[in-house]
């Protein structure tokens, strides 16, 4: 790949030396991909923005409320506040958000997005100015994951002109955020910002027999730094961010038969349970303008992640209880035991039951805690050139991107082990440090896309073709931090992603857009295992006036080969990190978004908005069992792909007050293929509200109350049992503007 790195490197440089361009970009200007709606709604596919004053009707700070107002858009809910939300594009696997391009700023930002791609870390949501989702054809400038398409999600900007914000909010459960942002662009070019945000809270579920709290605490900083001189044809931006978090979540849900006693019940076993991460983020962007209509921009980023999640993970029920053993019945089993009337190695329900009430002791070091520590790196260079010209009739806005990328995870972890007396955990014996995983996974990648956006006449086409080179390596270590080596495997990857996106304007209301792309998701270095990849197709309008906005596409997905890899997150009894060919598998649906404002009366303003999706998705071939899809016969269904969903949002909006209200309709799902009887989830209903008063122009009061009928359905099964959606929970707050 070295080669082909530095060859791709040379003919970068000499084309931006020569003739090249796209429309100028500046340095700050490069962290979105549309900018807009109206820029999202000039795509030649699906498409969607949303700015600050959508994302202001409800003051969210979960991205999971937020991002279902976008058809298409799957979530598994995991922890009820967004924390590692579980999001699919178009049918991908749901799972630690592992198969889209996750963004921040337009930069990658998975904790180490080749080589272990799962979303440990995601972007705290209350600082966020805009998202945006990008699907189709389009989804080929962004990669590596480009089935399902992108998430960007846009930090705020340093201001115009001096002045901030302060965001104030309290809520149930001891719920406090405070969101709070400071900045100036000077007349000499020089601008910044600095924000802060923190957010804690003691949690909506409550453990048996502790008082520990099941919450969160999360401290966010930002600073950015720029200098764009008004008659400079330079621009740089340095943008800086850390941030800091604690939770008490665990993997382990409840049997049904609890979960209806007690929805927002924990087992006293999950007592111990915290992830504690450290994440910063470093980019520093560059722009220079050749002229008017050629730019080349340079971005260095550097991402560090550092996590441990201590968590239980298992029992002895066969009499081995030394920290070094593997062999434990995982939660997971003792929960689908316990559903099913079974038992398990003789252990009756009776006793398995006890043991998950804390009315059993169990055996000295019979119960495996582990604390998975693991640290990341994401660190790369990316280079854009773009140009726009109009040639005759005919307007070209090129885009050449390359990326130089490498990333890493390391893992070294221990297991420990705990006995349960008079209800309560007690440690037996730390375990050795590496005993849990002692292993370095590392990736290194060349991502080439160019992207021409043609205008002539009522006609826009956008062809595009990305390249992929990746190299990905996984080293086992024996020993703890005096690492001896053990084994090592590796798996290299070279694609080619071509495609094709069309609109069309049929007059000045109605669009047609369609188009085709070959999408690609990176295999992990487990052997064997191919790279995941489709044929995707879409195909649909747009119908936009003064008063109505209504979009409908039809999407499809032909996979040649579905890939599912192996996490504790999932709850599949498979060594974590193996990755299982799923074969072949087909994922179509409609996309429908329909957005106008009612007739106003008494100058009250009455907005709507409807979003809906339906996707059918499922395997095209049988598979022998496997510990991760389960027994796949052709027809059934992917995981927690819902068939129907949808949100309708409903407001009344005056010059000084306004109200809103969400409702939204999820399908159960089965999350295993052969969807058995305690293998769904419930389908659910919610709905949110909130209230916003203007008191003055600079101070603005909110309200809001989720779940408002306070529902609790299962949501998720995974990873080890059945888990609620948050309750309804009150908040109030202000923002005040300067």
């Amino acid at each position: 790949m070295k080669k082909s790195v530095l060859a791709t490197t040379i003919a970068l440089v000499l084309m931006a030396n020569n003739v090249l361009a796209h429309s100028p970009k500046s340095a700050d200007e490069t962290v979105t991909i549309y900018g807009s709606s109206t820029g999202a709604q000039a795509a030649t596919g699906a498409a969607q923005y949303i700015g600050d004053e959508e994302l202001a009707k409800f003051v969210y700070s979960d991205i999971q409320r937020v991002i279902r107002q976008v058809p298409g858009v799957s979530v598994q809910v995991e922890d009820g506040y967004g924390l590692r939300p579980n999001i699919s594009i178009r049918g991908v696997a749901t799972e630690r958000s592992g198969r889209i391009t996750l963004l921040e700023d337009n930069i990658l930002i998975a904790p180490a997005p080749y080589s272990a791609p799962s979303a440990y870390y995601f972007p705290t949501i209350g600082r966020m100015s805009a998202i945006e989702v990008v699907k189709g054809p389009a989804a080929i400038t962004q990669g590596p994951y480009t089935i399902g398409g992108a998430l960007n999600m846009v930090s705020t900007p340093i201001p115009d002109a001096q002045g901030g914000q302060i965001t104030l909010e309290a809520a149930q459960d001891a719920t406090y955020r405070l969101h709070a942002n400071f900045g100036d662009s000077l007349n000499n070019g020089f601008g910044y910002l600095v924000e802060a945000h923190q957010w804690q809270s003691d949690g909506f579920q409550n453990i048996d027999r502790s008082v520990t709290n099941t919450g969160l605490d999360v401290t966010d900083f930002t600073t950015k730094l720029a200098y764009a001189p008004a008659n400079s044809a330079h621009s740089v931006e340095l943008k800086l961010q850390v941030t800091d978090q604690d939770s008490n979540q665990s993997y382990l849900g409840l049997t049904d038969a609890d979960f209806n006693g007690n929805s927002i019940r924990r087992y006293g076993l999950s007592e111990l349970d915290n992830i504690s991460t450290e994440h910063s983020q470093v980019i520093l962007r560059y722009g220079y303008e050749i002229d008017p209509n050629l730019n080349v921009t340079a971005v260095a980023y550097n991402n560090q992640h550092k996590r441990d999640w201590f968590k239980t993970e298992g029992i002895d029920l066969d009499g081995s209880s030394n920290a070094q053993d593997y062999s434990r019945t995982s939660w997971s089993n003792v929960i689908s035991a316990l559903n099913n009337n079974d038992t398990i190695n003789g252990i009756s329900t009776e006793q398995l039951q006890g043991i998950l009430d804390g009315n059993i002791d169990t055996a000295e070091g019979s119960i495996q805690l582990r604390s998975n520590a693991r640290e990341y790196f994401s660190r790369g260079i990316q280079f854009g050139l773009y140009w726009d010209e109009t040639i005759g009739d005919v307007t070209h806005q090129l885009e050449v991107g390359l990326r130089l990328h490498k990333d890493e995870e390391d893992r070294l972890q221990r297991n420990s082990t705990y006995q349960q007396i008079n209800g309560l955990l007690q440690l037996n014996d730390l375990g050795e440090l590496g005993n849990a995983g002692n292993r370095v996974q590392e990736a290194q990648a060349l991502a080439l896309h160019i992207y021409d956006r043609i205008e002539f006449g009522d006609w826009t086409l956008t062809p595009g073709i990305r390249f992929e080179d990746i190299e990905q390596k996984r080293t086992r270590f024996n020993g703890g931090e005096t690492r001896t080596f053990r084994d090592d495997r590796e798996n290299n990857t070279q694609v080619v992603l071509p495609g094709l996106g069309a609109l069309y304007k049929m007059n000045d209301s109605w669009t047609i857009v369609a188009g085709a792309h070959k999408g690609f998701t990176a295999p992990s270095n487990s052997p064997g295992v191919r790279e995941e990849e489709a044929i995707n197709y879409e195909l649909g309008f747009r119908f936009a006036n003064n008063t109505l906005n209504a979009e409908a596409i039809y999407f499809l997905s032909d996979y040649d080969n579905l890939l599912g890899e192996c996490t504790a997150s999932s709850g599949s009894n498979c060594e974590i990190g193996n990755a299982f060919n799923g074969d072949a598998a087909t994922v179509q649906g409609i996309e429908f978004v329909f957005k106008t404002e009612l007739n106003e009366f008494n100058g009250i303003r009455i907005p709507l908005s409807i979003t809906y999706t339906y996707i059918n998705s499922e395997f095209d071939t049988d598979i022998a069992d496997t510990a991760f899809f389960g027994d796949v016969s052709a027809g059934d269904p992917i995981p927690y792909i819902p068939e129907n969903q949808g949100q309708v949002s409903l407001g009344l909006e005056a010059n000084n007050w306004s109200t809103y209200i969400n409702a939204v309709y999820i399908d159960e799902v089965c999350v295993r293929a052969s969807c058995a009887e305690f293998e769904k989830t419930n389908s659910s209903f919610t709905v949110d509200i909130s209230s916003n008063y203007q008191m003055s122009e600079d101070l603005k009061l909110f309200a809001r109350i989720e779940n408002l009928t306070n529902e609790q359905d299962i949501v998720s099964r995974q990873p080890y049992g059945a888990r609620p959606n948050k309750t309804r929970t009150f908040s109030i707050g202000a923002q005040y503007s300067f």
